[in-house]
């Protein structure tokens, strides 16, 4: 489990496809403290650590994490959002996240508010994924908190420490993010609306 506080960046240093799997070598300030079958958020997907080096590290994801997140967009070069699991004694400073994106959103605007930046996020809402007026989200991994809620979009405030210890400086217009959305609404809507028909 996770919570959505960033730790720090990874950068991807190498992308090798096999099969339809796609290995990941990345390079980070946590690299060394990595161990085998640990479990790692990048960008909040949870993933494996299957090989470290006393430089990179690399993890595998299979086609499903590939189609549901933004993992296909990745390139050498691209900062990642990393935290690590939880301890248990530690702090709960964010929400419980899983690690398990949901979808992916875009990004429909940014906007520098003089001390802030103000992302407007919009997602397919047939999919039955909602977003509650201050409710928590996570965003490339990073606990965040909505608002200007509607079907399909939200709104989110980044504080100068967030935009600058996050990837949320790298974002443009158009830019895919992963979204997971808050475990306990997911749960209430899927008790109030059931399985969505396929």
């Amino acid at each position: 489990m996770f919570t959505g506080i960033i730790e720090s960046f990874g950068t991807v240093q190498k992308i090798t496809k096999e099969g339809t799997n796609v290995h990941f070598d990345l390079e980070s300030t946590l690299t060394s403290e990595l161990k085998i079958d640990q479990s790692l958020a990048h960008d909040g997907v949870c993933l494996t650590v299957v090989e470290t080096t006393p430089a990179t590290y690399r993890v595998t994801a299979i086609d499903e994490t590939i189609q549901k997140t933004n993992l296909s967009q990745w390139v050498v070069g691209k900062k990642v959002n990393l935290e690590r699991c939880m301890p248990a004694n530690g702090r709960f400073d964010g929400h419980i996240v899983q690690g398990h994106v949901d979808q992916v959103g875009r990004v429909k605007n940014i906007s520098d508010q003089n001390g802030s930046w103000l992302f407007d996020i919009e997602y397919d809402d047939h999919i039955g994924n909602v977003t509650v007026e201050k409710g928590s989200i996570t965003i490339n991994g990073t606990s965040l908190t909505c608002f200007n809620s509607k079907p399909g979009q939200f709104s989110v405030a980044i504080i100068p420490y967030t935009y600058d210890h996050t990837n949320f400086h790298q974002l443009k217009i158009g830019d895919l993010v992963n979204l997971e959305f808050d475990i306990i609404g997911k749960y209430i809507a899927r008790i109030v609306n059931g399985y969505p028909k396929s």
